[in-house]
Order: structure tokens, then C-alpha cells, then sequence
């Protein structure tokens, strides 16, 4: 199965593709969509749209896996994080993808063990799950990566 895995975000919405067969899990592509601080935010949201389309199209994935949000101090960000995460979530109903939600603290639990895993720990993680030199940069990457990480683990019936 092939997933994308995706971090929300305005200014940079992470993304991650794995494949994952027979237990073993596989990076195909991950990177981030960047959007300039300045642009009004419906241009922002068109550009995740375009970009993700794009993305899905040339990847291919059959499942996405994005992560819920969980704010509890800047309510201006958990807006314009929930819109992106909407336009995220939309690209890939458009596309026909089954669609898959993760908190941060099942992702955390999932990847490194515990819930309370701090985000060093969880890109090693990610980074040994996948057979990679370097964890991957920026953050988001890295975090949309564990979210797809986190489904595959999922369907496989276990965590590791």
C-alpha cells in the first residue's frame, strides 16, 4: 500500500510518501509545500491545493494519513492550520484517497514508543524506520513521514 502522510500547515505543510509492504516500509518522496508569510491566505490555500494535487497525481498513494490538530495557545495558527489541514483533507477526498487521522500523541506512541516522545526522538525514529542517512529536514517533512509511518504500523495491526 502506498501512503502519503501529511503535517498541516500555512506557511510549510509537510509531506511524506511511503510504501509499505509486507511489514516493511519503503520512502518514496517526501518534501514540503511552501507558501511566501505575506500572501493573503486564500492564495496560500489554493497553492497547498495545486501543490498536493500534483503530488498525489504523480505518487499515486492509496491512503493519507494527517495528523489532528492540537493547539492550546495561539488560536490564529489553529485556524489557518485547520484551513490548510481542510484543503489537505479535501485534495485527497478529490483524489479518491481513504483518509486517516492521527493525534500527535498516537503518532508519538506509534513511532517512539510513548506518547510523550519528544520530537528529536521521534525523526531518529523515522529516520531508522526507514533506512535513511540523515532524519529527514525540515521538521514537517520528517513529521509527515511519521504520520505515514504511523498508519502503516496501524494497518498492520500493531505499533512498533
Amino acid at each position: 500500500m502506498r501512503i502519503i502522510g501529511i503535517d498541516p500547515g500555512t506557511g510549510i505543510l509537510g509531506f511524506g510518501v511511503i510504501d509499505a509492504v509486507r511489514g516493511r516500509v519503503k520512502l518514496v518522496t517526501a518534501g514540503v509545500v511552501t507558501t511566501p508569510a505575506h500572501t493573503p491566505l486564500p492564495e496560500r490555500l489554493e497553492e497547498i491545493y495545486r501543490s498536493l494535487t500534483e503530488i498525489i497525481a504523480e505518487t499515486k498513494p492509496q491512503h493519507m494519513a494527517i495528523e489532528k490538530l492540537f493547539f492550546t495557545k495561539n488560536i490564529t495558527t489553529a485556524i489557518s492550520v485547520a484551513e490548510a489541514r481542510g484543503v489537505a483533507t479535501l485534495t485527497g477526498q478529490q483524489a479518491n484517497l481513504k483518509i486517516y487521522e492521527y493525534t500527535p500523541n498516537e503518532i508519538k506512541k506509534s513511532i517512539a514508543g510513548y506518547g510523550a516522545a519528544k520530537k528529536p526522538q521521534v525523526q531518529e525514529m523515522v529516520r531508522l524506520q526507514l533506512g535513511l542517512t540523515e532524519v529527514p529536514k525540515p521538521d514537517d517533512c520528517a513529521d509527515a513521514l511519521a504520520a505515514a509511518l504511523t498508519h502503516a504500523f496501524m494497518q498492520r495491526g500493531h505499533a512498533v
